[in-house]
């Protein structure tokens, strides 16, 4: 027997074609015809991470979630590697989890002959190995996991990824992008993603400062290589440090450079940008960033003595904020509160620590992990793990009174509609289906609706006659989501 419930005793009017919704604090603004274009959708995952499918809302709002610490995971403790290790990548590939990381021990001018490209791998992504490679003579020992040396200026910012693109090459499946503004990015290729060769000695991109980590991958929805570079606001080094992006259909001729926007939003230092494709949902780009606040210091003299960082990296501080882009040269900042912020203690709130490792990947059923470089320019210099629920960067929230969301117009591919939502005992969702004049469809009534009631990455949403929705594929429908102390992830349809 279906048990209904009752969540408001006034609906709100939520069905015109005025171009109205409301914002997240429930006031009302307009979106003009933004509102009612119809989204195709097909049958790919959709995160509630940014407001791009949010049509209206009433008495919910967009939660930031925080990342759970798990804890250190890797120190920079070999004689080549050190407090000055920085700017990491983990990879994820089919049988193993692969870490890349530069190795440097002391200060001093970027691009340096003794930096060094260092690696280790895991099964789990939670115990990793430093493997002796015997590639490279370093501290006079090849019983070392260096991966590349003598590669100066490369080793400084080398920045790999796993080309996922069908038809690559596989001896080429690994691919990465190093170097400053002198040399320009140098190009690699690699079949294993251990032994690197050039691809051709003079540079594929030249037009950007490159003093940080520049990050590229293989975008599937944009159908071609996309490089998330470093640039300033101002002329020379001036202004806010800020991100460009290039484009590439064979990794070689790149585009003109285009500054990324962040819409409405104060101006900050965005150090690392850490943009990669989502692994569940690849159109959407999650940019776990750096933000850099030069000047604004934590410690005290003493207080910089006494966790041993070096004179010159305890004036500033950093966090981790999340950004996303759908492609183009625009960034969505919803949340511009941090995402991961630093820890408890002095030594977490020294300068460029909490510079977060490029990617999320999966350690789990139902855990994905993001790494955070700590203890920068100290002797503990260290990797921690924070995991999340999957798909669990944001969630839609309604709080014990209830609320509702209602999605803009969507096309779908697929015969069942399934969530990733979280309830508590007293809490519940329940989902209407709405046609293109915005009228509840017979048989996806909220009176037909099953009442979901739990904590499931995926759930089959179902009404009385069953959860077959495979008769509206193709058409235009509207998701109307009733919703009373719960969080609401994601949402796809298959």
């Amino acid at each position: 027997m279906l048990i209904k419930i009752k969540m408001f005793s006034v609906l709100i009017v939520l069905f015109t074609q005025s171009g109205f919704t409301f914002a997240d604090d429930g006031s009302k603004s307009d979106l003009g015809n933004k509102a009612n274009q119809v989204i195709d959708i097909g049958s790919r995952l959709e995160l509630f991470i940014d407001k791009f499918l949010i049509g209206r809302i009433e008495n919910v709002r967009l939660v930031l979630h925080e990342p759970e610490d798990k804890g250190p995971v890797l120190h920079f403790d070999k004689p080549w590697e050190g407090a000055f290790s920085a700017y990491c990548t983990v990879i994820k590939s089919a049988n193993k989890y692969q870490l890349y990381y530069r190795g440097l021990y002391s200060a001093g001018k970027d691009g340096r002959d003794d930096e060094t490209t260092c690696y280790a791998e895991s099964d789990d992504g939670i115990r990793w190995r430093k493997p002796e490679l015997n590639l490279f003579m370093v501290n006079n020992t090849r019983e070392n996991n260096v991966i590349l040396a003598n590669a100066t200026p490369v080793s400084h910012n080398f920045s790999p990824f796993l080309d996922t693109r069908r038809d690559v090459n596989p001896q080429e499946r690994y691919k990465a992008l190093g170097g400053n503004k002198a040399s320009g990015l140098i190009a690699f290729i690699s079949a294993d993603g251990i032994h690197w060769e050039k691809i051709q000695d003079e540079a594929v991109f030249h037009r950007g400062k490159f003093d940080s980590q520049n990050v590229a991958f293989w975008s599937e929805s944009e159908q071609c290589y996309v490089c998330y570079f470093r640039t300033w606001t101002g002329k020379g080094y001036g202004g806010y440090r800020t991100v460009s992006r290039t484009t590439s259909k064979n990794f070689i001729d790149w585009t003109d450079p285009v500054e990324m926007t962040y819409g409405d939003t104060p101006a900050e230092h965005i150090y690392v940008n850490q943009t990669a494709p989502y692994f569940r949902a690849p159109h959407i780009y999650v940019a776990t960033a750096a933000r850099f606040m030069p000047g604004r210091q934590v410690l005290t003299e003493e207080q910089a003595r006494d966790v041993g960082v070096n004179p010159g990296y305890f004036k500033d501080c950093s966090d981790v904020v999340l950004m996303t882009s759908r492609g183009g040269n625009v960034y969505d900042r919803t949340f511009m509160e941090g995402f991961i912020n630093p820890g408890i203690g002095p030594q977490n709130w020294v300068s460029r620590s909490n510079y977060p490792v490029l990617n999320v990947v999966q350690t789990g059923p139902s855990e994905m992990s993001i790494y955070v470089n700590k203890d920068y320019a100290q002797p503990t210099a260290h990797i921690n793990r924070y995991a999340l629920r999957l798909d669990g960067f944001v969630s839609v929230y309604a709080p014990y009174e209830g609320g509702e969301l209602l999605t803009k117009p969507l096309r779908f591919n697929g015969n069942n509609l399934v969530i990733n939502f979280a309830t508590s005992a007293a809490g519940a969702i329940q989902v209407e289906l709405l046609d293109d004049l915005n009228q509840p469809i017979p048989g996806f009534t909220i009176d037909d609706s099953q009442i979901l009631i739990g904590n499931e990455i995926e759930r089959i949403v179902s009404w009385k006659n069953g959860a077959d929705v495979g008769k509206l594929s193709g058409k235009t429908v509207r998701l109307r989501f009733v919703m009373k102390d719960a969080h609401l992830y994601s949402l796809r349809f298959r």
